[in-house]
Parts: structure tokens; C-alpha cells; sequence
């Protein structure tokens, strides 16, 4: 059996595509399946960071499409969470050293070693987007509920069916007081412009920045709706269709907490 190739993607930059891809690969891995996660930002990887694992990196993802190590040699296993692993980016090289068709050969080899491959995508349609998708069956487009990132969003999803490839849409960062006031567009707002499917939506979360701090995985926090949220995301990548999705409101102590503090409490 092959793995599955999903590449987490946005056209904008700082929407929370790395937290997206470390978050639902560690989701996916606790479930049982056998998952990677791959850093295409090369030269800029945040990836390892927020995985917790920076200090453990001896080749990147360069060095294996290169040939320069073996598969096996760059793939770190997580040692908290069975099934994980990252390839990490490397940050010595750019964008061009490496194209589509190269990656794709890489993937193709360790496709078979997984259940699921997650690619991290790299901001942009350029060169680094298109070594990102070249191997992808499927993608997840990662967008907030505002205006240029929809627009960014939007351009994402034509150049993914060009290629054929189907992507389906998470909406990140949603502050539900804003939305019931109408200053942050609903999801279902996003949702008819990008007119794609929709996979989940993931409220503001305080969690996601001490995650980053401490690298644990937002899954790995018993508070974190954000974690919930990411957890049901790759139930639904599964195969779990029943999952239902939850729509964030303003009853969570993080946004009564943020209400007070803007003078907006009810």
C-alpha cells in the first residue's frame, strides 16, 4: 500500500500552515498511522521548531532528494509520539536546488514507508510551491477569515486544480466575538467565495503560541480547542466522515478573557 501525499498550502504567509502540518500529523500519528511530515520551506524551516526537535537534525530533505543520505537517515522519529516523523527543510539552500521532478522521485521512494505524508508548503506560487505539490494526491488550503488571505487562498486553489489536485479548505484563526459583530468575515462567508470543500475550522487558540515556545503539539494539550479542532481535521483525513464540524463561539474562557480585555464583554 502507498501512502497518502497531502500538501498543507495558503499563497499567504503566517496563516498557520506549519502549525496546521505539525498538528494534524501528530493527530494522525497518536490514531496509529504510520505519518511523516516534510519541510519544503527550504532555507527558512520553522517546521522542526515547533515540532520540538531542532537539536536531533543531522541531514535534511535537500541531502536525501539529492542522494546525499539514505531515507531512512533523514526521517526523525518524534520519541513522544509513536508513527511520527519529520524531514526537516535545510536552511543553507534555496528554492532552486532542487525541482519538482526530483522531489517527486524522493516521495515516490519512502510513499510506501507511510500511511501519510504531509508536506509543509513554503509561502508563494513560485519555485518552492511547485516542488511542494509535485508529489501531491491531495491539499489542504490553510486560510484566515480576512480579505488578503482569501484573495491568496483563492489564487491557491485554481493553480491546485490546474494541476488536479483536490483541496479542501480549513479556516484558521477564528475569533468568534469578532465574527458575531461582523467585523472578521464568517466562515461561510469563506466558504462561498473559495467554493470548496470545507475540512474544519480552528478558532484564536493562546495554546498555539505556548506550543511553538515549548515545541509540544498542540494535540498533546488536553485545553487546546485549537488541538481539538486539528484532531477532528485529520480524523476527517482518515476516512472519519461522521465527524461533525464544530463552528467556534464566544462561550470559551479565551474569548471572554479577550473581550474584557477589549472593553467587549457581554
Amino acid at each position: 500500500m502507498k501512502g497518502r501525499v497531502i500538501v498543507i498550502t495558503s499563497g499567504k504567509g503566517g496563516v498557520g500552515k506549519t502549525t496546521a502540518t505539525a498538528s494534524i500529523g501528530a493527530a494522525l500519528a497518536l490514531s496509529g498511522k504510520k505519518t511523516a511530515v516534510v519541510d519544503m520551506d527550504i532555507g527558512l524551516r520553522n517546521l522542526d521548531v515547533v515540532m520540538g526537535l531542532e537539536n536531533r537534525i543531522v541531514f535534511n530533505v535537500v541531502d536525501a532528494v539529492k542522494q546525499r543520505c539514505k531515507p531512512s537517515q533523514v526521517a526523525i522519529k518524534d520519541r513522544r509520539i509513536d508513527n511520527l516523523f519529520l524531514i526537516p527543510a535545510s536552511q543553507s539552500d534555496n528554492k532552486n536546488t532542487m525541482g519538482p521532478d526530483e522531489v517527486t522521485a524522493f516521495i515516490e521512494e519512502i510513499r510506501g514507508d507511510y500511511d501519510f505524508i504531509l508536506i509543509d508548503c513554503p509561502a508563494g506560487i513560485e519555485q518552492g510551491f511547485e516542488n511542494a505539490v509535485a508529489a501531491a494526491d491531495d491539499a489542504v488550503v490553510v486560510c484566515m477569515p480576512e480579505v488578503s488571505s482569501i484573495r491568496d487562498a483563492d489564487r491557491i486553489i485554481g493553480l491546485l486544480l490546474a494541476k488536479e489536485i483536490s483541496p479542501k479548505l480549513v479556516v484558521n484563526r477564528i475569533v468568534p466575538q469578532m465574527v458575531e459583530r461582523g467585523d472578521m468575515l464568517s466562515h461561510e462567508d469563506v466558504v462561498d467565495v473559495l467554493s470548496v470543500e470545507l475540512l474544519g475550522l480552528v478558532e484564536m487558540d493562546e495554546q498555539v503560541i505556548v506550543s511553538t515556545n515549548t515545541g509540544v503539539p498542540l494535540v498533546m494539550q488536553k485545553d487546546s480547542k485549537a488541538g481539538r479542532a486539528f484532531e477532528r481535521i485529520a480524523g476527517r483525513l482518515a476516512g472519519q466522515t461522521d465527524l461533525p464540524i464544530e463552528v467556534p463561539r464566544t462561550d470559551s474562557g479565551f474569548f471572554k478573557r479577550l473581550g474584557r480585555k477589549m472593553g467587549l464583554a457581554r
